[in-house]
């Protein structure tokens, strides 16, 4: 019996034959992959289950699984090619990799030439994932990911037969496009390679997971729905498979959706002790239930979070969620819990802690700065806007811009609220038009479901504040294009509508509201206690 014939008789459905078993939930399922190689027999099955881990970005899982295709063969040296794209880690993570991690996977790069490829095949995957890593102390992180994207296209052209090569490619097109392209041009390419595949491999794991991505933008995101619903299906032990639907969910205002597949995600993590991947969707988690008015349910992730924290360990086991991605969450979630409500005394009083993270501790500084401009303290506004200026020239000194270019816009947000406090009303509404601009210029990164507080809502929250509703309205309305079934901007066009005397319009968004929140219960938050009252009347 040929080779050829063995591997085809062990190409595998993981399902069926996976190697690990979750006690609680039944047998292993990641989804149906077959990634052809040259290596024995024995190293497939091992070798598939990797690939597929890596799909689900579960790399600290899909490292040791290379590991076992290795042992299984030592001249396998498509083992490091996996080895080297998971030691880089989530390809949509905005940020440069530390030296550290940079070595790591150089040197499975190194190991992979010294085993040596068998095929010029796996001699071109080999050779572009050392794009990523080669040279890297003199060409700039950003030209490497390019130059990834480039060999894969060159290596899915030579290999018109290969999909898991088009996959891979699609998914550095998406990886690789600048956040400030708004034509997409690079995500409607990477969608046009995977959703032909994807009726084709309908349990491919890393299809749907690739078109969720490559549509995670507002203008796009309601064709990801499919794929979005079907991804936690297709590999429902991984977290993160059970995490990614929630992106499209929340690009659609589908908040109970995002709340119970980021439950479910969570408690994977927690089981598989990813405790950055549970960090990550407790922040989603969080999100979608204060646009709910489920402030009690929100109030319960704030309360456990101390223990989450406790049990951190950056250097654990890892997946989709880098340890900036924890550190992000970290002080995402405290943060979201004050501005969602609107305590801003509340958020004046947050406790940072450092994180070595930059755009992560400038949130802490962000809600700090509203909630003093909001609460009648401007020198502690002051102060924190002062620190925030601190941490974009730290950002800006890492060579992140995009990052730098977030905290720029934290900042003149809350520079504007300061003004407004001091008096300086014109200033004030030109400071929060130029940072919602800015933002809309922009989309945001993986890590996080949507900004804190949207600068476009928070302008149209100061043109209410300064009499204009009719402003404020449109300012409502276009942050609900962008964000749909928020409950501060459908709360602010309702209240806008009813101070311009349209009351029509004003029943319309209150009635949207308090359907967005069947679940809150008896929620002592005072803008739907407002949208009740209202539709009483």
């Amino acid at each position: 019996m040929t080779r050829i014939l063995v591997v085809a008789l062990v190409s595998i459905t993981l399902q069926q034959a996976a190697s690990s078993q979750d006690h609680v939930h039944g047998p292993e399922r990641l989804g149906t992959i077959h990634f052809s190689t040259s290596c024995a027999a024995a190293a497939q099955p091992p070798f598939d289950r990797a690939v597929a881990l890596l799909h689900s970005f579960e790399f600290g899982a899909a490292i040791a699984a290379f590991d076992a295709a290795l042992a299984a063969d030592p001249s396998c040296a498509m083992t490091q090619w996996g080895v080297a794209l998971s030691r880089w880690g989530n390809p949509f993570a905005v940020g440069v990799r530390p030296p550290a991690q940079v070595q790591q996977g150089l040197a499975a790069v190194e190991r992979a030439r010294t085993i040596g490829a068998k095929t010029a095949r796996e001699r071109g995957y080999i050779e572009a994932v050392a794009r990523l890593y080669v040279d890297a102390d003199q060409v700039p992180q950003r030209a490497r990911v390019e130059a990834y994207r480039d060999a894969m296209g060159q290596l899915a052209a030579s290999q018109a037969d290969d999909a898991e090569a088009a996959i891979f490619h699609a998914l550095s097109l998406s990886a690789a496009e600048n956040l400030a392209d708004k034509t997409y041009v690079s995500r409607l390419q990477a969608v046009g390679i995977l959703e032909p595949l994807f009726r084709k491999q309908p349990s491919h794991p890393g299809l749907a997971h690739y078109i969720i991505h490559s549509y995670d933008v507002p203008a796009l995101a309601p064709r990801a729905l499919a794929a979005a619903h079907r991804y936690a299906e297709i590999a429902p032990s991984a977290p993160h498979a059970l995490h990614m639907p929630s992106h499209t969910f929340t690009r659609l205002g589908l908040w109970q959706q995002s709340i119970d597949t980021n439950i479910a995600s969570a408690d994977a993590a927690r089981r598989q002790r990813i405790t950055g991947e549970e960090l990550h969707a407790t922040d989603y988690q969080i999100y979608a239930y204060l646009q709910t008015g489920q402030d009690e349910a929100a109030k319960r992730l704030i309360d456990a979070l101390a223990e989450i924290a406790a049990r951190y360990d950056p250097s654990g086991p890892s997946g989709a969620a880098p340890p900036s991605a924890a550190y992000y969450a970290l002080a995402a979630i405290p943060a979201r819990f004050t501005l969602e409500r609107g305590a801003w005394a509340e958020a004046a009083r947050l406790e940072l802690r450092p994180s070595g993270v930059p755009y992560a501790d400038a949130l802490t500084e962000f809600a700090r700065a509203i909630g003093s401009a909001r609460s009648g303290d401007p020198a502690a506004a002051r102060a924190a806007i002062d620190r925030l200026e601190a941490l974009r020239v730290r950002q800006a000194a890492l060579n992140e811009p995009y990052w730098a270019e977030q905290i720029d816009i934290q900042r003149r947000s809350a520079a504007a609220w300061l003004a407004l406090a001091e008096g300086r009303t014109s200033e004030a509404l030109v400071a929060m038009r130029d940072a919602a601009d800015a933002e809309g210029r922009t989309e945001k990164a993986a890590v996080t479901p949507g900004p804190l507080a949207p600068a476009r809502e928070q302008l149209g929250e100061m043109l209410l504040a300064t009499k204009d509703a009719r402003g404020a309205r449109l300012e409502f309305e276009a942050t609900l294009v962008r964000e749909p079934n928020r409950f501060r901007a459908l709360y602010g066009a309702a209240h806008a509508a009813a101070q311009a005397g349209d009351t029509a319009t004003a029943q319309g968004y209150f009635t949207q509201l308090v359907r967005l929140c069947t679940r809150a219960g008896a929620s002592v938050r005072p803008e739907l206690q407002v949208a009740r009252s209202a539709l009483k009347r």
